[in-house]
């Protein structure tokens, strides 16, 4: 199982400073990549790995497309693909009206599985390699969700939603039952195949102190284990949230009197944070999960992602489609509009730096980064096949494109599905073959 992939490489060793920051990424305009075994065995020069491949090696030229890491998404929402598209006025309507509803759909595992099948299959089709997704509150979910996973041999990240309260009848656990629940799901499946189990508290507000005392008692008997969850999306969430806990100082200290924020904790939004409450993250090496599309779908705010990358004490950043709050399964789409809310907020987000966040920075941001995110030797080989001439406008903006910055953003400008020629999945294709 030996395979040779030519064409134009690009990996990130950091996060780009600046667009002449050349040092900060790997890139062979003509570049040989050996996989054996779904793991990248030799990067470099192609006719440099052309010489130490073996001699039955199979060849596949990507020739002029660019070969990158995987994309990365750090926070959707599976039961949420026939929520997506939905009107609402702000995040606890939509909840209520549409999200709920849906999810309560399943308990049922046929359903959960169906659509566990078109889940993975956007995820493929738009470049998606590892993804950290929430579930339902029921079990059936997370087994639909694990299950296909492993059929695909994906790392992916995921977790049964625990909520006691503030929905409907149907999707509600109970302390105990969140508690025992998350057991089974991490005895069935974590370390299974490439799957990670994630600690997962719909949000404060859907949570009493007895369930928060429960995911409290999961973190501390699995501490290597991710926890996600939100945190300060939406104003009036907020302001409920905090006459819900009272006695916390802020939103983010209910997390921490619970023992949730930590370096493997991940939130989702956290738009609004106070400068206490970006210490306090920083501090605790908590990541802040950038979801740009859902943010102005939900007109939930602009998330200061440059602002909190340069304070003194930096805050972790992971980007994410928040699919079904979010409104399309691209990461180029995503990071599109995260572009244009750092314009409104009189800052620059260049192209160098949206794809180091797709791939490095969210690898990083989940503490994966000796797996995947890079084309670096030793890690898995989760690739994806970039053409930038993917549309008729495309080919036409190509003629004037004179760099590879230029390039990617147009990638990130322009593109979508059709961009993604092909994506690699512990070194088999795997989106050419869809039906």
């Amino acid at each position: 199982m030996t395979t040779l992939l030519r064409g134009r490489l690009l990996s990130f060793k950091r996060a780009p400073q600046g667009l002449d920051d050349t040092d900060s990424y790997t890139y062979e305009s003509d570049g040989g990549l050996l996989i054996e075994n779904g793991i990248i065995a030799a990067i470099g020069p192609y006719a440099t790995i052309k010489a130490q491949a073996p001699g039955d090696v199979t060849e596949v030229d990507h020739r002029p497309h660019l070969i990158l890491p995987g994309l990365i998404d750090m926070h959707l929402h599976f039961p949420q693909m026939q929520v997506i598209a939905s009107y609402a006025a702000n995040l606890l309507e939509w909840l209520n009206t549409y999200t709920f509803p849906e999810e309560c759909r399943f308990v049922e595992s046929a359903h959960a599985e169906r659509i566990a099948t078109h889940f993975y299959n956007e995820l493929i089709r738009h470049g998606t390699t590892t993804a950290v997704a929430y579930c339902s509150v029921h079990k059936t979910s997370a087994d639909a969700f694990f299950s296909e996973a492993m059929r695909r041999n994906m790392r992916m990240v995921g977790g049964k939603v625990m909520m006691d309260r503030h929905a409907p009848q149907g999707l509600l656990d109970t302390p105990e039952t969140g508690y025992d629940e998350t057991r089974e799901v991490i005895a069935d499946w974590h370390g299974k195949g490439r799957n990670h189990v994630a600690i997962t508290p719909r949000f404060a507000i859907t949570s009493t102190p007895a369930q928060m005392e429960a995911t409290a008692a999961l973190a501390r008997e699995f501490p290597d284990l991710h926890i996600q969850t939100h945190l300060s999306e939406n104003h009036d969430e907020i302001k409920f949230t905090g006459e819900l806990y009272p006695e916390a100082i802020d939103y983010t200290d209910i997390y921490a009197r619970y023992g949730l924020l930590g370096p493997k904790s991940l939130f989702g939004h956290a738009i609004h944070l106070s400068e206490r409450e970006a210490d306090a993250m920083s501090e605790a090496g908590a990541v802040a999960v950038h979801c740009p599309t859902s943010n102005l779908f939900l007109g939930s705010g602009l998330f200061p992602l440059k602002a909190l990358a340069r304070r003194e004490k930096p805050v972790r950043i992971g980007v994410a489609t928040d699919i079904g709050g979010g409104s399309s399964y691209s990461m180029l789409r995503t990071m599109d509009e995260a572009y244009k809310i750092q314009q409104l907020l009189g800052e620059r987000l260049n192209p160098l730096e949206s794809y180091y966040y797709m791939t490095r920075g969210n690898a990083e941001a989940l503490s994966l980064v000796d797996k995947i995110g890079t084309l670096d030797t030793g890690t898995e080989a989760d690739l994806i096949i970039l053409n930038a001439a993917a549309t008729p406008a495309m080919t036409l903006k190509m003629e004037v494109v004179k760099s590879l910055a230029e390039e990617l953003f147009l990638l990130q400008t322009m593109g979508d599905d059709r961009a993604i020629a092909e994506t690699y999945v512990a070194g088999k294709p795997m989106k050419s073959i869809l039906q």
